[in-house]
């Protein structure tokens, strides 16, 4: 099969068009034909070996974790799929490896759920991380009805569904963005307000006695976050591990069918929208990590199947 991949570690320029075997289907796994495949900060950053000493990595591999496609077989006892369902995923392993970036991916069928009918494949694909780190670190910060909640990176793919599913909440939402990012941010629900200096000023202004949770989607915002925080109040990062010293909560996001059948549910009742940035063939992913890395905001980067 095709896939894009990488032999050592280091920028874009490591990634390339490799033919490689087609993957088993072991029992209770589904063997997906790609469709789309989801890019996230996470891929090009593991390619880069910043999780050296997190994860295992063997080379070479397939970078990408989120999927959307067609099931092509489904390994014996799996009576969950069958070939034909539409389905998505957060695919996640242990390792480092066998990722999305390729025109077959097998995933364990735990992780894999049946494709929002209203989302498109590319939307499918662009939802799964982003969506289930927003929707754990919502749950992690247990909002409640009414109060306000801060969010940093709101223009972010994870910034943009945590921003609806806040609202769907019933909490007040203010997120940073940069300013070409303020009006989609409102129209989610948002009352956007500019990042860097004089944050906490800006806050202030709209919530003069701060806010009841902060989800930190950037890094690097600890100091402001425990000054707009109320005595009380919770914070969790997705970015910053130090966090959990000052009383806050790091989230790593955890592959879950269940968990995406919640968003799936939101999706097709039209309470939560994917934003699509950018699509890519999937030969030109290296040209999809550059755009990432560039890191403007405004949706999701998809690669979509190999063109000819």
């Amino acid at each position: 099969m095709k896939a894009m991949a990488y032999a050592r570690y280091g920028g874009p320029e490591v990634l390339a068009p490799t033919e490689l075997p087609a993957p088993k289907v072991a029992p209770g796994s589904v063997l997906i034909q790609v469709k789309a495949a989801g890019v996230n900060p996470v891929d090009w950053k593991i390619m880069a070996g910043n999780l050296d000493g997190i994860m295992d990595t063997t080379f070479p591999v397939v970078p990408g974790w989120d999927v959307a496609g067609v099931v092509a077989a489904v390994g014996f006892d799996t009576p969950e799929f069958s070939p034909g369902d539409h389905v998505y995923s957060y695919g996640r392993r242990d390792t480092v490896q066998g990722g999305t970036f390729a025109e077959l991916v097998t995933l364990p069928v735990a992780m894999v759920a049946r494709k929002p009918r209203t989302l498109t494949w590319e939307q499918a694909a662009g939802l799964p991380l982003a969506g289930l780190t927003a929707q754990r670190t919502l749950d992690a910060l247990n909002l409640q009805p009414g109060e306000t909640l801060l969010i940093h990176n709101g223009s972010g793919g994870v910034g943009r569904i945590a921003i609806q599913l806040a609202v769907h909440a019933g909490a007040r939402v203010i997120a940073t963005a940069s300013t070409r990012n303020h009006g989609r941010l409102g129209e989610l629900g948002a009352e956007p307000v500019d990042y860097g200096d004089g944050l906490v000023r800006r806050v202030h202004e709209l919530a003069p006695d701060g806010v009841d949770a902060v989800a930190d989607f950037a890094g690097g915002v600890l100091a402001d976050t425990l000054v707009l925080c109320k005595p009380g109040g919770r914070h969790a990062s997705i970015a910053d591990r130090s966090v959990v010293e000052h009383g806050g909560r790091h989230i790593w996001v955890r592959p879950d069918a269940r968990e995406l059948d919640r968003l799936t549910a939101l999706i097709e009742a039209g309470t939560l929208s994917v934003d699509v940035a950018a699509t890519f063939p999937m030969q030109d992913a290296a040209a999809a990590f550059e755009a990432s890395m560039a890191g403007h905001g405004g949706g999701k980067i998809v690669l979509t199947e190999f063109t000819a």
